[in-house]
């Protein structure tokens, strides 16, 4: 894979996720978990809003919303929220901080050959991801599929390798990490790629049948996916807690001229108020697209 312009029915090379919007029924205590838990630094905070992240990055939003309630099981919508830490050791401060903190949100961990993950449950319900990647060189693709797995990561031997001192008393806090990936629960796979890969314009990199999807732009391993394990057939999100908003970040005007043109093209509505372009995928999902500075 290489990282050549793209043409213009593919998002740009340098595409990248921004932050994450969270509807929430308890900002305090959403905002102490991403803030004391999962070692985000809150980098705005008024009204009924917070925004948290790392190094002045934003990662997550979290925006109070206290008449909506949960959605129902079996809803689309968000399945996990993945930060990207720079270092093994600044992942596994994030990792020892909620084992100290919050050991029971911890939900599994895993090698996936392109990364290493661990997985938590926010108190609210919203899936988290944190992890770590493996340089693109160690990457393995095939017929332009990257390869990926899910073998056992020991979360205590990862802590035993990579936690070092200065790490546990916080030495890597300031350290900048980010939105890697996004992935949601929707209805199906196929109604997915005709929207984030023949419409968006991401390109398909990896799929498990007609139950998972993973997408990217500029050969990374994933920036989104989407998978049916707890929504197969679900229909449009009513308004719930959850995901408020997905963000993408592309590189300048023209790409986003591009990525408009391609949506409507398509048949999908696009809100363009001159900085940013705003649509939902077909399960309403909300997403972002702007420009740095926009």
């Amino acid at each position: 894979m290489h990282e050549a312009a793209a043409p213009a029915d593919r998002l740009a090379a340098d595409t990248s996720m921004g932050a994450v919007t969270l509807l929430v029924g308890d900002l305090d205590a959403m905002t102490a978990y991403y803030r004391d838990v999962v070692t985000l630094q809150v980098l705005a905070a008024e009204g009924e809003t917070a925004t948290l992240g790392r190094a002045g990055r934003p990662i997550v939003v979290l925006r109070h919303e206290p008449s909506l309630r949960h959605a129902s099981p079996g809803s689309a919508g968000l399945f996990h929220t993945a930060i990207l830490f720079e270092t093994q050791a600044a992942l596994a401060a994030a990792l020892y901080s909620v084992a100290r903190h919050a050991p029971g949100t911890f939900t599994g961990s895993a090698d996936h050959l392109v990364s290493q993950a661990f997985y938590f449950t926010d108190p609210e319900g919203n899936g988290i991801e944190l992890y770590w990647d493996r340089a693109r060189t160690e990457w393995s693709w095939t017929h332009g599929s990257v390869e990926m797995a899910t073998l056992y990561l020991d979360p205590n031997a990862f802590l035993g390798e990579h936690l070092t001192e200065e790490a546990a008393l916080g030495g890597t806090a300031g350290d900048a990490a980010s939105v890697g990936h996004v992935h949601l629960s929707v209805g199906d796979v196929a109604t997915a790629r005709a929207f984030y890969v023949d419409a968006l314009g991401f390109d398909a990199t990896a799929s498990l049948g007609n139950q998972a999807l993973f997408v990217s732009a500029g050969g990374y391993h994933h920036h989104m996916a989407m998978n049916v394990w707890n929504s197969r057939g679900a229909g449009r999100r009513m308004p719930a807690l959850g995901l408020g908003r997905v963000d993408l970040a592309l590189p300048d005007a023209d790409s986003l001229g591009e990525l408009g043109e391609r949506l409507r093209h398509h048949g999908f509505a696009v809100r363009d108020d001159g900085r940013t372009l705003s649509f939902d995928d077909p399960w309403a999902n909300l997403l972002v697209a702007a420009t740095p500075g926009s």
